[in-house]
């Protein structure tokens, strides 16, 4: 069962997965020397890369990994390795390695194997994860019905990166090909943390723990898989 952190104000909550990074990131660098932080893309994680880069860790032993990212090059506006970048590489954290997953492949099935060979270079287990959830009930670019999506989600699977193509949506907008951490490849990270904010979020991450059909809603398999500790950070 997910352990539920609530907060009265975005604020708060921000303060508070910072410091709980940093203390997870710190850890990981007195354990190996080193330590690698998956982050995922959008506008709710924005104030807490933000916020973290300010933090005066050996970023240079610190290695950011995208959670996933849409099929698209970085001079795309939808691209998560530009947000990344503009985001959490800043101020003391320019100084961290970012591994993006979009490679010279014309399509994303076709750039699975070299995404997967760099990702396997990472050292394991992650240290922490930051995950988001999408209205449809998404995680990472785990979409509901997806090509590649019942792949992705077999938590015995040796794969950290699957290829996607989501069913177009509201949510997904016209960027439906994607590459994606695998269920498996998420739960090699010692902290999973999921981020929400909003009363209708908060509505469906309910909706989510009620039910498990995980093709329905892929954020499930993250919530229900009981191998992993994750933690729900949720504000107004």
């Amino acid at each position: 069962m997910a352990e539920e952190k609530f907060f009265t104000n975005r604020e708060r909550l921000v303060q508070a997965l910072v410091h709980d990074c940093a203390c997870e990131l710190q850890k990981g660098l007195k354990e190996h020397g080193q330590a690698t932080f998956l982050v995922s893309g959008g506008s709710t994680p924005e104030p807490v890369y933000r916020e973290l880069s300010k933090r005066p860790l050996p970023w240079s032993q610190i290695t950011a990994a995208l959670v996933d990212e849409r099929w698209v090059d970085k001079s795309h506006e939808g691209s998560n390795q530009a947000f990344i970048e503009k985001s959490l590489m800043q101020n003391f954290a320019a100084e961290a390695s970012l591994l993006g997953m979009k490679n010279a492949h014309t399509s994303a099935a076709e750039g699975e194997a070299d995404c997967e060979r760099v990702y396997a270079e990472l050292i394991r287990p992650f240290d922490v994860c930051i995950l988001g959830m999408g209205n449809d009930g998404h995680t990472a670019s785990l979409f509901p019905h997806a090509q590649g999506l019942k792949e992705a989600l077999n938590p015995r699977s040796e794969k950290l990166c699957s290829a996607i193509t989501a069913q177009q949506s509201a949510v997904t907008g016209a960027n439906t090909e994607r590459m994606t951490l695998t269920l498996s490849g998420i739960l090699q990270a010692k902290n999973i943390k999921l981020l929400i904010t909003g009363e209708e979020k908060l509505k469906v991450y309910r909706e989510a723990l009620l039910g498990s059909d995980e093709m329905e809603m892929p954020v499930r398999s993250i919530l229900k898989q009981g191998l992993k500790p994750i933690t729900v950070y949720w504000a107004p």
